[in-house]
C-alpha cells in the first residue's frame, strides 16, 4: 500500500524539547519563550519552509510563527507562553515553490551578459505566422520564461488571499507577463519585498508534513520557578513553654518570616494524631501521658473533649484540623493574613492513617491485611512505624480510593491553599499521580506540588513528569566539589531541566546530615549560600536550621551514624528563640534580599562552573540571557580551614571580552574589585565568610 501523504517531501525530526516522545509535557513559567529546534529537510535543493503551530489547550485556533534555518538543516522558531495551564503546539513544513524559484531567478538575473545592458533595442523580424516578433537575445537562461513561472505561482497565492492583498498579487503577476511579453535584452529584478512578503503570507501548504504527535507545554506561575521556602512545626509556634502551639500563635510570627525574605509557609501535618501505638520522645514506641505524638500520624476519629466541637465535614481525617491548633475559621485567618504579607500557606498531605483514622475502619480494603486478619503497619526495616498504617493501591476498592485521595486536595485548595508538599509520593502507586495532578492542573493551574521523594533517580524524574511542580533532591549528600558540579550540571540542563525543577534543602525534620553536624555553623552559613544560589527554589526547616541546631540522635541499631535530630520535633514540643545569640537570621535575610534583587540567581538555566585550583572552593555563576545581570559565586567546602586559590573564569561564556578589566561588588561582604581578566586570587574564612557573593559590573 502506497502512503497517502505520498507526495509530502519534507522530512521533520529531532523535535525539542520534547519528554518520551510528547508522552509528558515540558514544564515552563508564565512569560517564558519556549524555544523549539528540529531538523527539516527533503530530497533535492528546493527551497522549505516551515512554520511553528502552537496554542493553549483551550483554543481552537492555532497561532504560527515562521521558523528559520540555523544550519545543517536545523531549523527554529519560539513562542510565548503568557497564560498559565496546558499549552501545545507542532511544526509544519513544506516545499517552498516560490522561494525555490525566486532563488533560480536571481541566479539567472546575475548569469547575464553585462553588456547587453547597454546594447541597443533589437529590430522586429517577422515570425512564422506572418506577424513580427522581437527576438530573444537574453541567451540561455531563458528569463521570459521563468517570469512567466513567476506569474503563475504569484496568481496561485493571490488565490489564497482575499482582499487588498489578493488585488496586489494578481497585479504582480500580470506585470511579470507583461515583462516577458517585452523579450528585453536585459532583465531587472523584478519583484519588490512587498510581493514576496506577501507571497509568503500566503503559501501552498498543499502538502505539507505536519509533525505528529503534537508536543505539549505545562505552564506554571512565577513561584513555581523561584521560591524560598520555611518550614515551621505550628504546635511549636507558642512562646509559652511547654504550651501547645495554635494558628494564631503561627500568625504572630509572620512578620519576621517575611523580613527574613521567604515565600512560603510549610507545615507539616494540622491533623488529629492517632492516640495507638503514639510514638514517644526520640521514635520511642512507648509515648508517656503528654506526649504529642508524630503529626505524620494521621487520623483520631474520637474528638478531644478538650478541643472545639467538629463540623459537619470534620471526620478525625486528612481534612480535619488538629483541635489544638484551632478551628477552620482559625485556619482560614491565617491563610489569608499569610497572603498578606506577601507569602503563601503549604500544607504536608502525606497518604497514610494511624490506627484511628476512620478510613481503617470505614475502608479497610484501602489497608493490606495480613494473613492473621491485623493490618499492616510501615515499615523499613529495621525500622517500624507501628502508628503508621500505608495505603494498599491495589485494593480492589482503587476507583473509589483514588476518588477519596483527590478529594483530599480538593478540600484545601477551596479553603485557599494551593501549594502542596508531598509526603514519600515514589512509596503511592504512580498511575494515581498522573491522573490526580493532571485532573488538579486542568481544574486549578495555579497549585504548586513539591515532591519529597528521597528515591531512585528514574522514579524521581517520571514524579516529575507526571505533574510535580517542584522535587526535594539529593543536594543533602552532595557536598564535595565533584559532586556537586556532576549532579548540578545534570539537573539543571536538558533534558532533565525541561520536567525536573530542583528544591535544595539542606536539613529536613528528618535529615540531618553529617556535615552539619560536624562543620556546626561554618557549614550551616556555606550549605545555606550554596542551597540558595546553586537553584531558584530552596528552603530550610526553622528555626532548627537559625539556630545551627546540629546534635543528632544515637545510631539505629547495627549503624555507625544517624542523620535524626537528638531532640526530634517530629515527636515532642520545642519553642526556640530564632533571634537568639549567634542566629542565622541576619544572613538568611541578606540572602533572600540578594536573590530577589538579582534576576540572575531566579532560573537555573544559566549556572555555569568555573575551575578553580583549589578543591575546597567551588566557583560558578548566574547570568541574564542579555547579561544584564551577572553573579559569580564562590564558597568555601570547608568548615574548618581558610581556603585560598586562583579562579580561571570562563569570561566569553559569563557574557565579558576575555582579557579586559571589570568591577566585582561583594553583596555578602561588602567590598568591590576590579578584577584584572579571568584569573584571580580569593581567600574565604569559615564562619567569617562562608562565600562571595559578586555581582558582576562592566567596565564603561
Amino acid at each position: 500500500m502506497k502512503p497517502p501523504y505520498g507526495r509530502n517531501r519534507v522530512v521533520i525530526e529531532g523535535v525539542k524539547p520534547q519528554i518520551d516522545s510528547g508522552r509528558h509535557p515540558v514544564c515552563r513559567i508564565v512569560g517564558d519563550d519556549v524555544v523549539v529546534t528540529a531538523a527539516i529537510f527533503a530530497d533535492g535543493h528546493d527551497h522549505l519552509a516551515a512554520q511553528l503551530h502552537y496554542q493553549r489547550s483551550t483554543e481552537r485556533r492555532w497561532r504560527s510563527t515562521p521558523m528559520t534555518p540555523v544550519n545543517n538543516d536545523i531549523w527554529t522558531g519560539s513562542f510565548k507562553v503568557d497564560k498559565l495551564g496546558g499549552w501545545r503546539f507542532t511544526i509544519l513544513g513544506w516545499v517552498d515553490h516560490f522561494i525555490t524559484w525566486e532563488s533560480e531567478l536571481r541566479k539567472r538575473l546575475a548569469a547575464q551578459d553585462p553588456a547587453l545592458a547597454a546594447a541597443p533595442e533589437p529590430e522586429p523580424v517577422p515570425d512564422d505566422s506572418g506577424g513580427w516578433t522581437l527576438p530573444t537575445v537574453t541567451g540561455e537562461q531563458n528569463i521570459p520564461l521563468a517570469l512567466r513561472t513567476g506569474a503563475i505561482l504569484i496568481k496561485q497565492a493571490a488565490s489564497r488571499a482575499h482582499g487588498p492583498d489578493a488585488r496586489r498579487l494578481l497585479e504582480a503577476g500580470r506585470s511579470l507577463n507583461e515583462k516577458a511579453d517585452r523579450n528585453d535584452a536585459y532583465y531587472e529584478y523584478p519583484l519588490d519585498d512587498e510581493i514576496v512578503e506577501l507571497v509568503e503570507r500566503y503559501p501552498d501548504q498543499t502538502f505539507a508534513t505536519r509533525y505528529e504527535p503534537e508536543l505539549s507545554v505545562w505552564v506554571d506561575r512565577e513561584r513555581a520557578g523561584f521560591s524560598a521556602w520555611y518550614e515551621l512545626f505550628p504546635r511549636s509556634a507558642s512562646p509559652v513553654p511547654g504550651k501547645h502551639g495554635t494558628f494564631a500563635d503561627v500568625e504572630k510570627q509572620l512578620p519576621e518570616i517575611a523580613a527574613m525574605g521567604f515565600d512560603i509557609v510549610y507545615m507539616p501535618p494540622i491533623h488529629p494524631i492517632g492516640r495507638a501505638f503514639r510514638k514517644g520522645p526520640e521514635n520511642s514506641t512507648t509515648a508517656n501521658p503528654g506526649d504529642p505524638g508524630s503529626p505524620w500520624a494521621i487520623g483520631d476519629k474520637s474528638p478531644d473533649p478538650s478541643g472545639p466541637s467538629r463540623v459537619k465535614e470534620d471526620d478525625g481525617g486528612h481534612k480535619s484540623i488538629h483541635a489544638e491548633l484551632g478551628t477552620y475559621a482559625d485556619f482560614d485567618h491565617l491563610v489569608a493574613t499569610t497572603r498578606e504579607h506577601g507569602m503563601e500557606i503549604a500544607l504536608d498531605i502525606a497518604f497514610q492513617c494511624s490506627p484511628d483514622h476512620p478510613w481503617v475502619t470505614e475502608h479497610p480494603t484501602w489497608f493490606n491485611i495480613r494473613p492473621d486478619g491485623s493490618i499492616q503497619y510501615a515499615e523499613n526495616p529495621p525500622k517500624k512505624y507501628q502508628d503508621i498504617y500505608p495505603l494498599n493501591f491495589e485494593s480492589p476498592d482503587w476507583r473509589s480510593l483514588w476518588d477519596e485521595l483527590y478529594s483530599v486536595f480538593e478540600f484545601w485548595i477551596k479553603r485557599g491553599v494551593y501549594v502542596f508538599r508531598v509526603d514519600n509520593p515514589h512509596t503511592k502507586a504512580l498511575p494515581f499521580w498522573e491522573w490526580c495532578l493532571g485532573t488538579l492542573h486542568a481544574k486549578y493551574p495555579e497549585t504548586i506540588f513539591l515532591a519529597e521523594a528521597f528515591t531512585r533517580p528514574h522514579v524521581m524524574y517520571w514524579l516529575a513528569k507526571a505533574g510535580y511542580t517542584q522535587s526535594y533532591t539529593y543536594f543533602t549528600w552532595r557536598n564535595s566539589k565533584a559532586e556537586l558540579q556532576s549532579y548540578l550540571e545534570e539537573i539543571t540542563r536538558p533534558p532533565v531541566s525541561e520536567f525536573f525543577r530542583p528544591n535544595f534543602w539542606p536539613n529536613t525534620p528528618d535529615i540531618l546530615h553529617k556535615t552539619l553536624q560536624d562543620g556546626g555553623r561554618p557549614a550551616f552559613m556555606f550549605r545555606l549560600v550554596l542551597a540558595a544560589t546553586l537553584t531558584a527554589n530552596y528552603g530550610i526547616y526553622g528555626p532548627a536550621y537559625e539556630l545551627c541546631e546540629n546534635a543528632p540522635a544515637k545510631p539505629a541499631a547495627g549503624k555507625t551514624e544517624s542523620e535524626e535530630y537528638l531532640m526530634s520535633e517530629k515527636y515532642e514540643i520545642f519553642q526556640r528563640d530564632r533571634n537568639a545569640p549567634g542566629s542565622l537570621v541576619p544572613l538568611i535575610t541578606l540572602i533572600n534580599q540578594i536573590r530577589r534583587g538579582n534576576p540572575a540567581l531566579q532560573r537555573n538555566e544559566s549556572l555555569l562552573f568555573h575551575p578553580t585550583d583549589n578543591p575546597n572552593l567551588l566557583a560558578y555563576s548566574k547570568s541574564t540571557p542579555d547579561f544584564s545581570n551577572i553573579i559569580l559565586v564562590i564558597v568555601n567546602l570547608d568548615p574548618y580551614n581558610q581556603q585560598s586559590g586562583w579562579t580561571d573564569l570562563d569570561l566569553l561564556r559569563m557574557g565579558l571580552v576575555p582579557g579586559t578589566d571589570f568591577d566585582v561588588e561583594d553583596l555578602l561582604n561588602g567590598p568591590s574589585y576590579t578584577w584584572h581578566g579571568r584569573r584571580n586570587y580569593v581567600v574565604l574564612r569559615p564562619g567569617i565568610q562562608a562565600a562571595h557573593l559578586f555581582r558582576v559590573v562592566r567596565m564603561p
